[in-house]
């Protein structure tokens, strides 16, 4: 980046910089985990190195989608350093490492954005290469990283049209940017194109990771431990990853709907901070509620509530369906990957541009069904019950669906050259 931007952009963190920390600790309000590690995030506590790569992803959606690349790095006997933001996220990834690699992951937060606090944990990292994990540009990150020799590689690459013209406001800056990278593993074309547009180079299409993230092998059992207590062989339905807004919209929908007598819903809030509110929400509806926490329900609990990490491929497992969340509340929707490498049918509402062609691929296979809304949502959900023949092919498309968009992995790996 231009020297005046380097002191300009350092001068802008001073004043920023605590009220970031005062954000840190209204966060830890509703999510105490934000309290842990707290100096990582001021460099205060820096990882020592060198590191073969430097990994960062921000939350739960990147960490997942970077699993299998994190996998293929290990496997190559590579001392890899993981990086995120969010409580949720550092979970997933402690969660999902492998401590019996012969070079067990580090997992660290990435420091905020202030040059100087960057400076300090790049020259104690020393990463060789860095990959960068869907749209994770933030200047203090890539500029420091490349000056301490880092060479950086965008992956899992996506770019939607109204963040490409926010980018595009940045002109010359955002040029500038984009040139600090060694270049882009684009998810699809249409992307690609976006950050063609924009000024980057050596832009690559190599397909979407999420497509290559494999469900544990011991999914089935993982699905009946946690299920039969809870369930009781009822049959039962996920609304997986759901946002703020989306859950009031499903219960009301299902209070009057036939589907509430039916099966019992399984509500996964995409955000640990909100499990009890949605807990208190639905038993304001006059819903029998119980919690993942309780470990065993009464049986008569209409909704139980996923109020636990790590565990939604558990619940997609012996589901009969799944209503995608995101998808009801505007916000661009949630991994309709996942269940559908279950063979397990979705339901997505009208926002789905966070994998739009994801979305409509799944749709045109016959893998997913689109729905205006959450009432919409339940028709297609008692559908897939009261009809196995069209639940069986639905299931079937949706893991033919995945299977044929594999391989976005090894195409990463070639394209920056491991």
């Amino acid at each position: 980046m231009p020297r005046w931007f380097r002191l300009v952009y350092g001068t802008f963190w001073l004043p920023v910089l605590p009220f970031a920390l005062v954000r840190l600790v209204w966060k830890a309000r509703r999510n105490p985990d934000y309290h842990d590690h707290w100096r990582e995030r001021l460099a205060l506590s820096c990882p020592e190195g060198p590191f073969d790569v430097w990994l960062h992803t921000v939350s739960v959606g990147e960490a997942r989608a970077a699993q299998p690349v994190l996998a293929a790095l290990l496997a190559r006997g590579l001392r890899v350093l993981v990086t995120c933001t969010t409580p949720t996220g550092r979970a997933t990834l402690e969660h999902m490492v492998d401590r019996h690699a012969p070079k067990p992951p580090t997992v660290r937060y990435l420091p905020y954005d202030a040059p100087w606090l960057l400076g300090r944990f790049f020259s104690c990292a020393r990463p060789t290469l860095g990959l960068l994990v869907e749209t994770e540009l933030w200047p203090g990150a890539c500029d420091m990283a490349t000056r301490h020799g880092c060479r950086v590689w965008l992956i899992n690459a996506r770019l939607s049209e109204r963040s490409a013209a926010g980018y595009a406001r940045g002109g010359s800056l955002t040029t500038r940017l984009l040139g600090l990278l060694a270049g882009i593993a684009a998810q699809t074309q249409a992307h690609a194109a976006r950050f063609r547009a924009l000024g980057a180079r050596s832009v690559v299409v190599t397909g979407n990771l999420k497509f290559d993230v494999e469900p544990p092998a011991d999914v089935g059992e993982r699905s009946a431990a946690l299920i039969e207590p809870l369930l009781r062989g009822r049959a039962y339905w996920v609304a997986g990853s759901t946002r703020e807004g989306e859950e009031a919209l499903l219960l009301d929908a299902l209070a009057k709907h036939p589907l509430r007598q039916r099966a019992v819903a399984v509500i996964v809030p995409r955000h640990p901070e909100r499990w009890s509110e949605v807990a208190a929400l639905a038993r304001s509806r006059g819903f029998r509620v119980a919690l993942r926490s309780d470990r065993v329900a009464d049986a008569d609990a209409e909704v139980i509530l996923g109020d636990s990490m790590g565990e939604m491929f558990a619940w997609y497992a012996g589901a009969t369906a799944v209503v995608m969340g995101g998808t009801l509340a505007g916000t661009g929707g949630q991994n309709l990957i996942e269940p559908a490498a279950l063979g397990v049918p979705v339901a997505l509402g009208p926002s789905v541009f966070n994998f739009q062609q994801a979305a409509e691929e799944a749709l045109a296979a016959g893998a997913a069904v689109a729905v205006a809304d959450a009432t919409g949502a339940l028709d297609a959900v008692l559908r897939w019950f009261e009809e196995p023949m069209a639940r069986e092919r639905a299931a079937a498309a949706a893991a033919a669906f995945v299977t044929a968009h594999r391989g976005a992995t090894a195409r990463t790996l070639k394209t920056i050259g491991l």
